[in-house]
């Protein structure tokens, strides 16, 4: 199989700003009883392509997973649940569990093995938006996130976005520092959450295995 995709993440977890685990390689406590994120990858472009089949075209469709960690994320057993764009086809589902989950290689294959348990993988209705400093993600009637890119106050609105470089994270070795500005769980797989407030991230993704 080989496969290219580009587009935006956005990240909300339950630490404060900035999360112990993202500066630490996984390797710090979180500042939690558990590490509990979301994950959200809108695919801009994409195209997967298995032998012997014809190219498949996940192009503007998006990918959430919603993870419930131990306190150190290195130590594994996380429980993730994946949501897959409710506008994709047999095909495009297929194509895009195949990367999200590592098993296609990538960025998600270095996080696969701390994987314990797969809550599910569902098919639902997504909506992602990118808004200047703002991403949002819904997912059907149980995920509401919208993150906002920090600044410094002094230089205002139109200063800079302040960033992390040089981290170990499956989206891009730089992400923007966000703020939640709201994020949301409601039943998700026996969770419920309110972290506003609380850590974000975002960043440009480009992948290719």
């Amino acid at each position: 199989m080989t496969w290219n995709l580009t587009g935006s993440y956005l990240e909300s977890c339950n630490c404060d700003v900035v999360c112990p685990c993202i500066t630490s390689g996984l390797t710090a406590p979180a500042d939690q009883e558990r590490c509990e994120a979301t994950l959200a990858f809108h695919v801009d472009t994409g195209r997967v392509e298995r032998d012997g089949t014809d190219p498949v075209d996940v192009s503007d469709r998006t990918v959430v997973l919603a993870v419930d960690a131990p306190r150190v994320m290195a130590d594994g057993g996380w429980n993730v649940a994946l949501f897959v764009d409710g506008r994709a086809d047999d095909r495009q589902a297929d194509a895009l569990v195949s990367v999200f989950s590592g098993a296609a290689g990538g960025p998600m294959a270095a996080l696969a093995p701390l994987i314990g348990n797969v809550l599910g993988v569902e098919r639902v209705p997504i909506s992602f938006k990118d808004d200047g400093r703002r991403h949002t993600v819904l997912v059907g009637n149980s995920i509401d996130i919208e993150v906002e890119d920090q600044v410094a106050p002094q230089n205002g609105d139109a200063g800079p976005v302040m960033t992390l470089s040089g981290v170990f994270h499956p989206a891009n070795s730089t992400v923007n520092l966000a703020r939640a500005l709201r994020s949301s769980g409601r039943a998700v797989h026996g969770r419920s959450w309110d972290f506003a407030g609380r850590n974000g991230h975002s960043a440009p993704f480009a992948w290719s295995a």
